[in-house]
């Protein structure tokens, strides 16, 4: 995609702030190619009432508006814009707390296309703690569960230009993906980008899966100790290097895979001599770009590392921003790679590296 034409000097910043009326949790940068400075904003508010927030950039006045705001119940542990960067999908974006909800964004509302439930006989619904939306086919999301397993959705998105079509979802698979709780799933770009996802849970372990050979799955890692693993990320341009978090960890672990051709080809991760470590503090969270790790730690900091460096070991962080509290999520932006976004508090900051 071509980049936009530079702005004259002066009427870019280097950092914009936006203040939302509750803790900001979860956050999301769109996608499309005519929404460049717009994000999601989901609250952490301790009760059954929470929010999502449409805002938007503009680059002229350097002020953030809010485009839209709706209910959403409990506080959302995830949220992504559809991975549709060619603008040809219908304007979705997807949540998920107690269910996996599929909103329809417009220019001032947004209104819930479907609500995708795989417990049709029980009123108990186990919360998923996470979920992906394949960047290959965005038909395809998939949802990890504290109740061990992983579900791959199929969309019917309705792409029918000057219509507006009903969005409808359906489960594809089941599987018990972990021998406890699920807390992160993520789709590879491997084999094709379309197939294969890796997960990790409180059993300490990694596991990759092909959607074409759901009979047997590769425990990638497994923690010697068994402490639980909450997030995990691929690079986005080689996916042979996969980054772990632990539960309070003072390191993200990068994993370089090793290929192996047994009767069928399988992957194995082994640990680099790369470990992006801060001995005061826990890792909060991680997001991976081209060439850069970005990763948040509970003493206020957000560590930028240049993982160009791998395999060798990586000592330093190549940047440090200290914002205004503690982190709660960060994200690059992946059509703009030279923009990050942090939330703390109740304020999200975007700020250009």
């Amino acid at each position: 995609m071509a980049m936009p034409p530079p702005v004259p000097p002066g009427k870019r910043k280097e950092i914009y702030k936006y203040e939302a009326p509750w803790t900001v949790y979860s956050m999301n940068w769109s996608v499309r190619p005519d929404k460049r400075f717009r994000l999601a904003l989901g609250s952490f508010v301790e009760e059954y009432n929470n929010k999502v927030q449409i805002v938007s950039l503009d680059e002229e006045t350097s002020d953030f508006s809010a485009k839209s705001t709706f209910d959403h119940p409990y506080p959302t542990t995830k949220i992504m814009w559809i991975p549709d960067a060619k603008g040809v999908f219908p304007d979705l974006l997807a949540t998920s707390g107690d269910y996996l909800r599929v909103w329809r964004v417009g220019d001032t509302e947004s209104r819930l296309e479907c609500l995708l439930n795989n417990n049709k006989n029980s009123d108990f619904c186990a919360p998923l703690t996470s979920f992906d939306w394949n960047e290959v086919d965005p038909n395809l999301l998939g949802t990890s569960s504290i109740d061990t397993t992983c579900t791959i959705w199929g969309l019917e998105t309705g792409q029918v230009l000057g219509r507006v079509n009903m969005v409808s979802g359906h489960v594809k698979t089941q599987l018990i993906a972990h021998d406890k709780e699920v807390y992160d799933i993520a789709f590879s770009r491997a084999g094709g980008g379309r197939d294969m996802f890796a997960s990790v849970g409180a059993d300490g372990s990694v596991r990759m899966f092909d959607l074409r050979h759901l009979e047997h799955s590769t425990i990638i890692y497994e923690d010697q100790q068994h402490v639980p693993l909450l997030r995990l990320a691929w690079n986005k341009q080689d996916p042979n290097y996969l980054a772990t978090m632990a539960l309070d960890a003072q390191e993200v672990s990068v994993y370089l895979s090793v290929s192996l051709f047994l009767p069928l080809p399988v992957s194995l991760f082994l640990p680099l001599p790369v470990s992006l470590f801060l001995p005061r503090s826990f890792c909060q969270s991680l997001s991976l770009s081209l060439s850069l790790s970005l990763s948040l730690w509970d003493d206020h900091q957000a560590l930028i590392w240049d993982i160009q460096q791998m395999p060798r070991a990586i000592e330093d962080p190549i940047l440090a921003y200290t914002a205004g509290g503690e982190i709660n999520q960060i994200q690059w932006s992946s059509t703009q790679p030279d923009w990050i976004s942090i939330c703390y508090s109740n304020c999200m900051e975007i700020l250009r590296v």
